[in-house]
């Protein structure tokens, strides 16, 4: 039996002894001491069945709501205050359990899955220590980004549910129908339960900031005003339940107007509470014990102990060192005059590389994007030993949410390969997306970024595609960026390769505004203002990174610190093998052991280069 076919032997088993979790219940508490890989691998594949009843829309995005988990198909993470105590408390439990695990003995293999999972709960146990807002490092689908408020413009129920109805939630039966019909009435009590958490964190001082609250006040009432036949989760069940042969156009307008629509109304009202006594002030450092928040935000992003000061720093640094590599390259364009951002911004506004402000110009970006999918797919082999299919879909940001949404991002697609990932793009202006930056947002939003990485986990058992790392994410995102470049693909298109650069750039800038917002206390006028007169991006586009770096502090820091610990880990190995050293086998190392803290990466290279691959 394989390596990878033994772990498999161990999670699916260890799956089916803990199916008793489905009816929340555990008959039996765990040894004091659990041993040896087959016990741990068990403990852990028990431990991810509970993450997936807590967060059950997991379940549907990686296509394992079926067969023994088919009741969580038709529930929802239960958004209320005492479901965030509930989750708090399980999670301090297993990690209890994961201390008195015994190393001894156990494979490297196990060693890292325990560590992964053990990580994980130990940032999500000190996070729970703060009485406010939303802790998601467990969460299987968010926890990229931790945020102080119970929801904003960029997430809560009102973005995320329906979304996740129409993209995950499967429907091929009456009773996948039934079971969205259920998701809709757990959608309006989500909504209440975040409400509730509004009026008490509002209670311990802790609002959005102003401008937030006016975005997302915007949003909800532009949503709430439509016919109630035109909502997205009415539509999305009609559609795809047409041929079915029932009615559900009438239960879903049904279970919207009197459900859905009066806990809108609830939360926008409670809103207009915050909104009343709402200040300007734009970071972290407002909140109770604002700055420890923000230590531990930080931390959780990075998987580093990086300070505030010292990531500023560094984004100070780089982003001077990628203005000077971009100076020559504008040069070369007849652009010699003024800053590099300046130089870019102008640049941004050249006709020949705009596409139409309307529905033609964002049918146009969509193929573009399509092209460059289909022209790095062929260059992969490349790069990589072990390939995966890299099965996504390029999609537009639904128009309802895309004023407060990224400029993209990407949702994993399901395990068995049903469905494909989803590489999302924000397409409200056409304007912020002129045709040299689209290439870089592919390559890191799909392949070989985001999906691309996404797939290989499904190989390792089920907990590791259930705990993700931002600064591992996003770093071997913007490190797929950077593949992307060394197999050639600006070879003939300069303004390509300035698109790149102005995205590591991007990033780099970043990690200066975060912490200037959160620890220097910066204004978001000085935030927008610094970042669009040094990296050259439109307000337009800036504006709404800053609105998001307001609302997940920490999380823009992930991108560049984690890229630059791969890098740093890649100098290592080249200097370490020397001649043995290759790409594609160092790539599969970095990518083929799952997502990891930074804390942990530097081991699984330091094994990859012990054993010589080459």
């Amino acid at each position: 039996m394989t390596e990878v076919d033994r772990r498999h032997f161990l999670t699916g088993t260890a799956s089916l002894a803990a199916l008793p979790i489905l009816q929340g219940c555990r008959k039996t508490e765990p040894p004091a001491t659990v041993t040896g890989d087959a016990a741990v691998e068990k403990m852990l594949a028990g431990m991810a069945e509970e993450l997936l009843v807590e967060y059950p829309e997991s379940a549907s995005a990686l296509g394992l709501d079926k067969d023994a988990r088919t009741k969580l198909k038709s529930m929802l993470s239960d958004r209320s205050l005492a479901g965030n105590r509930r989750r708090a408390a399980s999670a301090a439990r297993r990690l209890e359990e994961l201390k008195k695990v015994d190393r001894n003995g156990l494979s490297a293999e196990t060693r890292i899955d325990l560590g992964v999972a053990q990580t994980a709960h130990e940032l999500a146990a000190d996070g729970y220590r703060f009485p406010f807002g939303d802790m998601v490092m467990l969460n299987p689908q968010l926890s990229y980004r931790n945020a102080p408020y119970a929801m904003a413009q960029n997430f809560g129920a009102f973005v995320e549910i329906p979304d996740l109805l129409d993209s995950a939630h499967s429907i091929a039966a009456p009773a996948d129908a039934e079971a969205y019909l259920q998701r809709m009435q757990a959608y309006a009590a989500a909504l209440d339960g975040e409400t509730a958490r509004l009026e008490h964190d509002r209670g311990l001082g802790v609002v959005a900031p102003a401008f937030l609250l006016d975005k997302t006040l915007r949003q909800m009432k532009a949503a709430r005003a439509g016919p109630v036949a035109e909502w997205s989760v009415v539509t999305s069940l009609t559609r795809r339940t047409s041929a079915i042969g029932k009615d559900f156009r009438r239960p879903a307008e049904t279970l919207t107007a009197e459900k859905i629509a009066p806990a809108m109304d609830r939360q926008i009202a409670e809103l207009e509470r915050h909104r009343a006594v709402a200040t300007q002030d734009a970071g972290a450092w407002k909140l109770p014990d604002g700055e420890a928040y923000y230590a531990w935000a930080l931390r959780a992003a990075t998987t580093s102990n990086r300070t505030p000061e010292e990531v500023h720093q560094v984004g100070l640094e780089q982003v001077k060192s990628l203005a000077a590599e971009m100076d020559p390259l504008l040069r070369a364009e007849g652009l010699t005059k003024g800053t590099v951002g300046q130089r870019m911004a102008a640049l941004g506004k050249d006709p020949r590389f705009l596409f139409p402000n309307d529905d033609t110009g964002r049918a146009q970006i969509l193929a573009y994007v399509n092209d460059r999918v289909d022209d790095i797919r062929k260059r992969l082999p490349r790069a990589f030993a072990t390939l995966v299919p890299g099965r996504l879909v390029v999609k537009r940001v639904p128009p309802e949410i895309e004023a407060g949404a990224p400029g993209g991002y990407a949702a994993a697609g399901a395990i068995d390969g049903s469905t494909p990932g989803n590489y999302y793009i924000n397409l409200r202006d056409t304007s912020i997306w002129p045709k040299y930056a689209l290439p870089t947002l592919t390559y890191h939003e799909g392949l070989p970024g985001h999906i691309w990485q996404g797939e290989y986990t499904y190989k390792l058992p089920l907990i590791r595609s259930l705990l993700a790392f931002n600064a591992y994410s996003e770093g071997w995102a913007l490190y797929a960026e950077q593949l992307a470049d060394e197999l050639g693909v600006y070879e003939a298109d300069p303004i390509g390769r300035l698109g790149y650069l102005q995205s590591m750039s991007f990033r780099a800038c970043r990690l200066v505004v975060d912490t200037g917002l959160h620890a220097k206390r910066w204004t978001r006028d000085q935030a927008i203002k610094w970042f669009a007169e040094t990296n050259g991006s439109s307000l337009e586009e800036v504006s709404s990174e800053v609105d998001r770096y307001c609302a997940w502090p920490g999380q823009a820091c992930g991108y560049k610190v984690g890229h630059n610990e791969i890098n740093r880990l890649r100098r290592k190995a080249i200097d370490a093998m020397g001649g043995r050293y290759d790409l594609r086998s160092f790539d599969d190392a970095v990518v083929g052991g799952g997502a990891v803290p930074m804390t942990l990466l530097e081991g699984v290279i330091d094994a990859y280069i012990a054993s010589g691959r080459g």
